[in-house]
């Protein structure tokens, strides 16, 4: 091992240099996430489990669907009025 590396090691900072590993795909694991959130608050909030998995399929999709839509209001936002308003 060279010198360098060892610095470079010894220099690393988790929050300023953030591993790139799962910059490609990483929107996929968003329905994985809010299936489980679903799958914890469902069996908390239900009186009975008789319609469960039911409850969680639509939760789990709402989730989705309005992560998806906030997402492209804010690229919107950022891509389309931004750069119109006025500068100084």
């Amino acid at each position: 091992m060279e010198h360098r590396d060892l610095i470079e090691m010894v220099a690393y900072t988790p929050f300023l240099d953030p591993i790139n590993a799962f910059q490609g795909w990483w929107y996929f694991l968003m329905v994985p996430l809010c299936f489980g959130i679903s799958v914890i608050y469902r069996a908390l909030k239900l009186q009975s489990l008789e319609h469960y998995w039911r409850a969680v399929l639509t939760m789990t999709t709402q989730i989705v669907l309005v992560l998806v839509g906030l997402g492209l209001a804010l690229v919107v936002v950022v891509m389309q009025i931004i750069p119109r308003l006025p500068s100084e």
